[in-house]
């Protein structure tokens, strides 16, 4: 038996063997920490709480960085983008596409040091949203991310072997859109993100319009 059949029972069982992994949430003790803003918050509207996270992408040789930018009561992936490495450039690229799609009145992130550095929590700022932050060795506080990465994982990463990173943005930009407009969630009454977001944005804006009349 080889090992890519074993990998595939492995993956079919739910199986995972324990070897050291990247650190992806290292704290800088000179950035700021924000409070968590989230626990008893009741979401009610979409752009009422974004979330970003990083997992990691194991390819033939090293690993590759995945960050997502997520809507929470939608499960809408508003941006995506990957890298080599772990500074923080990759994170700012996703916020920067993100606001060209909207506009969230809070946004959470682990302590990661990415999250907490200043040109990050400067662009938050700058926009005027909030800034929420998971406790220390909580990753329930970002539950919907955390998900997220279990569908990409088991429904993409791991059915495909990828060996480059044309590969892996190739492969994620389909998933992706599949994921966003195609992919019912029982969660959302089986609706997909991408029409509870776009369909509650402009039940929102309608709303606001006849209030200001």
């Amino acid at each position: 038996m080889n090992r890519k059949r074993v990998q595939g029972l492995m993956r079919q069982m739910g199986l995972e063997a324990i070897y050291p992994r990247p650190r992806l949430s290292q704290t800088n003790v000179e950035h700021e920490i924000y409070p968590y803003l989230l626990r008893d918050l009741t979401l009610e509207r979409v752009d009422q709480v974004w979330a970003a996270d990083i997992t990691y992408i194991r390819l033939g040789r090293g690993f590759l960085y995945l960050v997502t930018i997520m809507d929470w009561v939608s499960r809408f992936v508003v941006s995506w983008e990957l890298s080599t490495s772990l500074e923080v450039d990759f994170c700012l690229l996703a916020l920067e596409r993100a606001f060209l799609v909207g506009c969230p009145e809070i946004f959470n992130t682990d302590q990661g040091s990415q999250f907490t550095s200043r040109v990050f929590t400067q662009k938050l700022k700058e926009q005027q949203v909030q800034t929420s932050m998971d406790g220390r060795g909580r990753v329930f506080d970002n539950i919907f991310v955390e998900r997220l990465w279990r569908t990409v994982k088991y429904e993409k990463v791991y059915l495909n072997q990828y060996q480059t990173i044309p590969e892996v943005r190739s492969g994620l930009a389909k998933y992706f859109l599949f994921y966003n407009q195609e992919r019912i969630h029982e969660a959302l009454d089986y609706r997909t993100p991408h029409e509870l977001y776009v369909i509650d944005r402009m039940t929102t804006a309608t709303t606001q319009a006849l209030t200001m009349h």
